[in-house]
């Protein structure tokens, strides 16, 4: 997509409709745009050059007539260039932060309007790249992004892991393909002194959740000397991480083979194939069996999918984070640590310290909260878009 901000077509704000966007907030809602014919009749995800009512540019934005953001600003300065040169701008400033946060390249790169880039997630594993463009503003810019990609990091290859439901809001279809290099088997990444295999082409959202680093660097300082029960645990990541920290025994339990097979795996390259268990399961029922056999467990880790993927879902979805904190306390050990978390961003923070504060009463425990955290700083947040604090992880210390 070529763009010349002189030939870029114009939308313009409803009358009253711009004080959100003067006070610097990214996205312009549908019906917050003059939706004439012609802005009606503009491609999905085009550039376009945003005014107020009264004729103000506000910026340059990707812009979509079919959706309720309709339009995504990627900066004040109505009159730059959203080409190549001003995305690999974009990749360096937030690979300089990364790089202050982080010794190797194992990380969340761009995290969308929190780094200048409305709709596109980038991963870094080394010297593999997998991106996920989830409007289509992005996907048009994908070979300006692609180009940048490659100046700034020089990768040896890129991942479009463009299966995200959030591409169907757009109109957009799924897709998984490699778009520059090879890919032959796994990615090793490295994360808090254990290493890892992930699977980039076939693994969940972009193969690994970096989100999490932080929390699971946390859990594996309470778990020397203990034994851990990992709830959905995808490739292992709290679980290896535990064991290499010195946990007696690990046990993880997830419903995807491909996913086990790579903890496994894992465990062998950490050296810790003795002291770690992977076996496949569905977390509430074996919970469940747990209990029952008065098994117990000095840490206990529940992070699971979104229980709550829209609004609608609230209340039931509420329902299920209270019914697992209550089953996971049950096979908490006495002083031990439970870690409970909330990946659904329709959850508040006090949703989620609600339901499992009931959980706990549920399960006749009683103790206290020892962290509050949410995402890995690899994952910003912009300040207008405090929702997008998706993340919410509970630590907490029971009788």
């Amino acid at each position: 997509m070529t763009d010349n901000p002189a030939d870029r077509p114009t939308v313009t704000l409803l009358p009253g409709h711009q004080k959100r966007a003067l006070h610097g907030h990214p996205w312009i809602f549908s019906n917050e745009v003059q939706m004439d014919a012609p802005a009606k009749a503009l491609t999905p995800g085009g550039l376009v050059t945003l005014k107020t009512g009264d004729g103000r540019a506000l910026g340059v934005a990707t812009f979509n007539p079919h959706t309720l953001v309709a339009a995504r600003l990627f900066d004040r300065d109505a009159g730059r260039r959203i080409d190549r040169v001003f995305l690999a701008k974009r990749l360096r400033r937030a690979l300089a932060i990364r790089e202050k946060l982080y010794p190797e390249p194992f990380y969340r790169l761009i995290h969308a309007e929190a780094d200048g880039i409305p709709g596109a997630v980038v991963d870094r594993f080394g010297d593999v790249v997998v991106a996920q463009l989830n409007t289509a503003g992005t996907t048009r810019l994908e070979p300006e992004l692609l180009a940048a990609l490659e100046t700034v990091l020089a990768p040896r290859a890129i991942v479009l892991r463009n299966d995200s439901p959030a591409r169907g809001l757009e109109g957009l279809t799924e897709e998984v393909r490699v778009a520059r290099g090879e890919i032959a088997g796994p990615a090793e990444l490295r994360e808090n002194g254990a290493r890892f295999e992930v699977d980039l082409l076939g693994g969940q959202k972009t193969g690994w959740f970096y989100d999490q680093r932080d929390n699971r660097g946390f859990m594996a300082k309470l778990s020397q000397g203990s034994r851990v029960l990992d709830l959905y645990c995808f490739v292992g990541g709290f679980a290896i991480e535990a064991a290499v920290a010195g946990a007696t025994a690990v046990v993880g339990i997830d419903r995807s083979e491909p996913a086990l097979a790579l903890a496994a795996r894992a465990t062998a390259l950490n050296g810790v194939e003795g002291r770690s268990e992977f076996r496949r399961g569905e977390a509430f029922a074996e919970l469940q069996t747990l209990a029952s056999a008065g098994e117990r467990f000095d840490l206990v880790i529940a992070d699971p999918p979104a229980f709550v993927k829209s609004k609608k879902d609230l209340g039931p979805g509420l329902r299920r984070y209270r019914k697992l904190a209550r089953l996971a306390a049950g096979v908490v050990a006495p002083q031990g640590y439970p870690f409970l978390a909330s990946c659904s961003h329709n959850v508040s923070p006090e949703h989620s310290w609600e339901a499992v504060r009931r959980g706990l009463e549920d399960a006749s425990r009683s103790g206290r909260l020892l962290r509050g955290a949410g995402a890995a700083p690899d994952h910003p947040v912009h300040p207008h878009l405090p929702e997008s604090a998706y993340l919410k992880a509970l630590v907490l210390a029971l009788d």
